[in-house]
C-alpha cells in the first residue's frame, strides 16, 4: 500500500513538472515574439509601415527560437497570432499558438535564425486556420510587405493580398515571399498556455478567453503601434 502511494505521488509530481515545463515553453515563445516585434518597430526607417498595422486584422509572429527551435532546414517554426476583437475594430485579443512549415523561404534558406511577421489584411485570410490550417499563396493570397516610412501600401499587390509577410535575419528586415508555406494551429501550445483545450476560433474571433499574463507584454506592444480602431491613439 505504501509503495502504491509513493508511486502515485511520483506520477503526480512528474505530471506537474511536465505541465510547468510546457507552460514555460509557451511563455518563452510569447516573450520572444514580443521582443522581436518591438525590435523591428524600434527602427522606423526599416520597419513595418504603421498604416498597414492600423489596417490589418491579425498579426502573426514566428520568432527565432533558441537551440534551433525555429529553424529545421529553414522550413519550420512555432509562433503566435492575435486578432482584433469587435469585428476587427477593437483591441488585440487573446493569442493563439501556431506553427509554420514547408514552402519556400526564398533567400532565407540556410540562415541561422529568422523572425517572420505576417499581417493578415483581410478577415477571411484567417478563416482556413480556424478550421485547421491554410497554405500561403494557395488558400490565402500573399505578398512580400513593404518596409519603412517610405513603403507604399497602395499597389495592387498589397491591396489584394490577404497576407503581407516579412522576415528579419541578422538585423536585416525585409519583405518575404512565403508561397507554399503552411500555417496551422498548434493545439498543444494552446493547451499548455490556457491550461485546457481551447480552439483558435474561441481566441481569434470571439475572444472568449482572457489574455494570459504571459501574453500581456505581446498584446501591449501590438497596441502600442496599432491601437484599437474605435478610439484615437493616445
Amino acid at each position: 500500500m505504501k509503495r502504491q502511494i509513493i508511486i502515485l505521488g511520483l506520477v503526480i509530481f512528474v505530471s506537474r513538472v511536465s505541465s510547468l515545463a510546457a507552460q514555460t515553453k509557451e511563455a518563452d515563445r510569447l516573450s520572444a515574439a514580443a521582443t522581436a516585434f518591438q525590435e523591428i518597430m524600434d527602427t522606423p526607417d526599416s520597419s513595418i509601415p504603421t498604416d498597414l498595422l492600423e489596417r490589418c486584422e491579425c498579426v502573426a509572429i514566428i520568432p527565432s527560437m533558441k537551440k534551433g527551435g525555429f529553424i529545421l532546414g529553414g522550413r519550420y517554426g512555432k509562433g503566435v497570432v492575435s486578432c482584433r476583437q469587435d469585428e476587427g475594430k477593437g483591441a488585440w485579443g487573446p493569442p493563439a499558438m501556431i506553427a509554420l512549415g514547408g514552402g519556400s523561404f526564398g533567400l532565407q534558406i540556410g540562415v541561422a535564425a529568422v523572425d517572420v511577421v505576417m499581417l493578415v489584411m483581410q478577415r477571411d485570410g484567417i478563416d482556413s486556420l480556424l478550421r485547421n490550417k491554410f497554405t500561403i499563396g494557395g488558400d490565402a493570397s500573399a505578398a512580400a510587405g513593404p518596409v519603412g516610412r517610405a513603403g507604399t501600401a497602395e499597389t495592387d499587390a498589397y491591396m489584394k493580398a490577404k497576407i503581407l509577410s516579412y522576415s528579419r535575419s541578422r538585423g536585416v528586415f525585409a519583405g518575404l515571399e512565403l508561397k507554399g508555406a503552411v500555417v496551422q494551429q498548434d493545439r498543444d501550445g494552446n493547451q499548455n498556455l490556457y491550461g485546457k483545450t481551447v480552439g483558435a476560433k474561441d481566441l481569434l474571433i470571439s475572444g472568449q478567453e482572457p489574455v494570459p499574463n504571459d501574453a500581456k507584454p505581446l498584446i501591449a506592444v501590438l497596441a502600442k503601434y496599432s491601437p484599437a480602431r474605435n478610439r484615437k491613439p493616445s
